[in-house]
């Protein structure tokens, strides 16, 4: 089985290019304001692609704006398929806010500054998290396919940048559901190798 890190790593290589694209093309000064600098940062990295819960609609898949950057819902627990082969070997589900393949199955975190999301986090400990690739900085590891690799590239101002927007929105109370460790294929937890 590959590597689920070559998924993560492709999916960081695109995010970045195309955030240095953006960045390149409005000179390198988005903002004047911190705040309005992660807003550009969020915007051009498609944060909310993921950590925006998505409905059907009439074009396909569209975000539910009202809990925007809340992450999976809550109450949502999903299992993992039994496991793939070939090149498909890993997936999302419709929200686009839960992930399963060999590390297991991930929810998109809830960015708000609610007590279920980053309510309590500090500047420090998001740059940390960013650049570590451990939760709230020194805990479990942060599960594919998010691209901290690449987000951990970002210089500090961008990264405080990055924290200032995401403190300012909304708080949306959403609990998301733990990271499931994968499956064997006797069905009890371990690696799906």
């Amino acid at each position: 089985m590959k590597d689920p890190r070559t998924f993560t790593t492709a999916l960081a290589l695109a995010c970045w290019s195309s955030l240095a694209a953006a960045d390149a093309q409005a000179g390198g000064t988005a903002a004047d304001t911190p705040t309005a600098r992660g807003a550009y940062l969020v915007r051009s990295m498609a944060c909310a692609d993921c950590h925006t819960p998505h409905n059907p609609g009439p074009h396909g898949a569209e975000p539910d704006l009202a809990l925007g950057l809340s992450g999976h819902p809550q109450g949502q627990v999903y299992q993992a398929p039994a496991a793939s082969s070939g090149p498909w070997v890993w997936g999302g589900s419709g929200t686009n806010t839960a992930f399963w393949g060999p590390w297991g199955v991930s929810y998109a975190a809830n960015l708000t500054p609610d007590a279920t999301g980053l309510g309590a986090w500090t500047a420090g400990q998001f740059v940390q998290a960013m650049r570590s690739g451990k939760h709230v900085g020194a805990g479990r590891p942060i599960a594919p396919p998010m691209p901290w690799q690449s987000v951990g590239q970002l210089t500090e101002p961008d990264l405080r940048a990055l924290f200032a927007y995401l403190k300012s929105q909304p708080p949306v109370r959403n609990a998301v559901p733990g990271h499931q460790p994968p499956v064997s294929p006797d069905g009890k937890p371990g690696s799906r190798d």
